[in-house]
């Protein structure tokens, strides 16, 4: 068993490498072993592009005949893009596959398994279920609700604040945490802001580094206030951004956007502002998997009170502002005590001299 787990582990460390970058799909590694060696792995770069098993089997060549399987997902066994992986281990002739979760989709978990089983091959499943699970979670919400996950991340001072009453918001938080975020950027599917902020900071959302930008851009602009010379709107990777707003945005303000390369979605207005269960729908039919929205205050507050926001994150920076001005992390009219929203810690830990918090709604 601690030998298997080894092997598992190595799969989820290669399925990692994938996050971000295979929606619609949830990221997978493999990994085959043959008389204790790895002779093959791999994980799914892209939609369209093999799967993980595939990748592994082809990396082990004929070694794979009589070998084991360490799969993080259960492997498909139906014809998309690609082919059945089922098939391909089949083929292969490995004589033993291990996975850690079933396929989460109703209408195929266990199918895979079945399928392999069917044809003599050892099926054992389970093994490192919880870790496999948080990496496909994104993914689990998306195949049954039709909606991706919501992510919201703030950085807070010690009363709550995310900016000082002239608005300013760098930088609350140290370079350890924001080389996190920046980390974090790079394995969702799209990074979503209110127009407030976007005015206000005019950020670029885009993660620094080598990696190739991939991760869309959304801005909530319910009115069509953001000026045109905002990033953006007008920057390189316009491409990538969506403007998500309402009837009420003027139609000039629209077509300039989309000259730019925006992609403009026009969406039901909820009390003047866009409905937000109506983004986020459509942000699944985009086949979005995972969404980080990083504020303000008053997407922050809406977001929560349509119970849309699956996870939280805290960075808690050792500094107060005070101040009726201060921006509050949550805008609006907020909660009497009684109604306000609660929370379970899932992880805590420091970022430099910042305190992380991940948490998720009780209910």
């Amino acid at each position: 068993m601690q030998a298997d787990a080894k092997r598992m582990s190595e799969a989820l460390a290669l399925a990692r490498r994938g996050l971000g970058r295979t929606r619609p799909n949830p990221p997978v590694g493999c990994v085959v072993v043959k008389r204790g060696r790895v002779v093959g792995q791999g994980y799914h770069h892209a939609a369209g592009k093999p799967h993980a098993e595939v990748e592994a089997l082809r990396d082990a060549g004929t070694r794979a005949r009589g070998a084991e399987a360490f799969v993080t997902l259960e492997p498909c066994s139906t014809h998309g893009r690609t082919g059945p992986c089922t098939d391909a281990l089949i083929e292969a002739g490995v004589r033993r596959v291990v996975v850690a979760v079933k396929d989460p989709n109703p209408r195929h978990a266990g199918r895979g398994l079945r399928r392999l089983r069917a044809a003599g091959i050892t099926v054992e499943s389970g093994l490192c279920r919880a870790e496999a699970a948080a990496l496909i979670e994104p993914f689990a919400t998306w195949v049954t609700t039709g909606r991706p996950t919501l992510t919201l991340k703030l950085a807070t001072t010690l009363d709550g604040s995310i900016a000082d009453r002239n608005g300013r918001s760098r930088w609350i938080s140290g370079p350890e945490a924001r080389r996190w975020v920046d980390r974090m950027r790079s394995q969702v599917d799209a990074i979503m802001v209110g127009a407030g902020t976007a005015m206000q900071d005019d950020p670029g959302l885009l993660p620094r580094g080598r990696r190739r930008a991939t991760a869309h851009r959304v801005v909530v602009d319910s009115q069509g206030r953001l000026p045109m010379t905002t990033r953006l709107l007008c920057d390189d990777h316009a491409a990538l951004t969506v403007l998500a707003t309402t009837a009420a945005c003027p139609a000039s303000r629209c077509a300039a956007a989309a000259a730019n390369g925006v992609d403009v979605w026009s969406l039901a207005a909820k009390g003047g502002h866009v409905s937000l269960k109506r983004l986020l729908s459509r942000m699944g039919r985009a086949g979005w998997l995972h969404v980080l929205c990083e504020g303000g205050g008053g997407l922050a507050a809406a977001l929560l009170r349509a119970k849309l926001v699956d996870e939280l994150v805290m960075i808690v920076a050792p500094k107060v502002i005070g101040g009726r001005a201060a921006v509050p992390a949550f805008g609006g009219s907020g909660w009497l005590l009684q109604q306000a929203p609660r929370f379970e810690r899932i992880e805590q830990r420091e970022l430099g001299a910042d305190m992380l918090l991940r948490l998720r709604p009780e209910n």
